[in-house]
């Protein structure tokens, strides 16, 4: 049987793509034969993350519609031969999609693959729901904002409403410098807060790197310790307040308010 986790979170812009697609890759790279669903139906881009927006032959309207088997819509990713996309790209017309329909539909692959991974887009509509009904577990992505903890709350309240086995945390763009001049929420706060686990954290970078990449830096780190965590293999989190302590930590954490 497939591990069909859905990511979400309360608002946009919080790196959730983003942080399904590594997490799949890296997963994928272990070993895992994984598929990444585009639940975000309108304002997809899982498609151009995996690099895989001009091999899309078929997509999830496609399926839906009788166009098409799931397994044409499929796409194997030039990143890794574990790793398979299921993009949705077509405008739709009323009444395509239902939540028992990609249920359905998604239920026809179980057990071809370790981890199905759905996209969710941002927000509590209807399309929300859709994405939700597939999956067995939740992973709530968040930003150490007031607004984006807030937003994750009620999303959380309408996650328990479904029978998921798991409903888990991961906090992205933290910055261990703001945390210990206390600006910031800490992980652990935020955790608590919600009240639900944290899976895992990753730091706030300067640098932007554009789509999947195997460039060495601190998110990369923080994801691969979350794909061991996620896995079973490891419990631990990214040490993000590390960089900042001691002597030469408070110099950088100096620095940084300068720069």
């Amino acid at each position: 049987m497939s591990r069909k986790i859905v990511f979400t979170s309360g608002k946009g812009g919080v790196g959730k793509t983003t942080i399904t697609a590594s997490l799949g890759l890296i997963l994928a790279k272990n070993g895992y034969r994984v598929l990444l669903v585009d639940g975000d139906i309108g304002l997809n881009n899982l498609d151009v993350i995996t690099g895989v927006e001009d091999l899309i032959v078929f997509d999830l309207i496609d399926v839906l519609s009788g166009n098409c088997r799931l397994n044409q819509a499929l796409v194997e990713s030039p990143l890794s031969t574990n790793l398979f996309v299921l993009p949705c790209i077509h405008s739709l017309s009323s009444g395509v999609v239902s939540s028992q329909k990609l249920k359905d539909a998604i239920n026809g692959v179980d057990g071809l693959f370790d981890y199905i991974f759905i996209d969710c887009p941002a927000g509590v509509e209807l399309s929300f729901h859709r994405a939700v009904s597939i999956a067995e577990e939740a992973v709530i992505i968040v930003n150490p904002s007031i607004s984006s903890v807030r937003d994750a709350d009620k999303v959380i309240g309408l996650l328990k409403s479904y029978n998921l086995n798991s409903i888990s945390l991961i906090v992205n763009r933290i910055r261990g410098d703001l945390v210990l001049s206390n600006e910031m929420y800490s992980a652990s706060e935020i955790a608590s807060t919600l009240k639900i686990a944290l899976l895992g954290v990753i730091p706030e970078e300067d640098i932007m790197l554009k789509g999947l990449t195997d460039t060495p830096s601190e998110s990369q780190k923080a994801l691969k310790i979350i794909s061991k965590t996620l896995s079973g293999k490891s419990a631990k989190h990214y040490d993000y307040l590390k960089k900042y302590s001691g002597f030469w930590g408070s110099i950088r954490k100096e620095l940084r308010k300068i720069l």
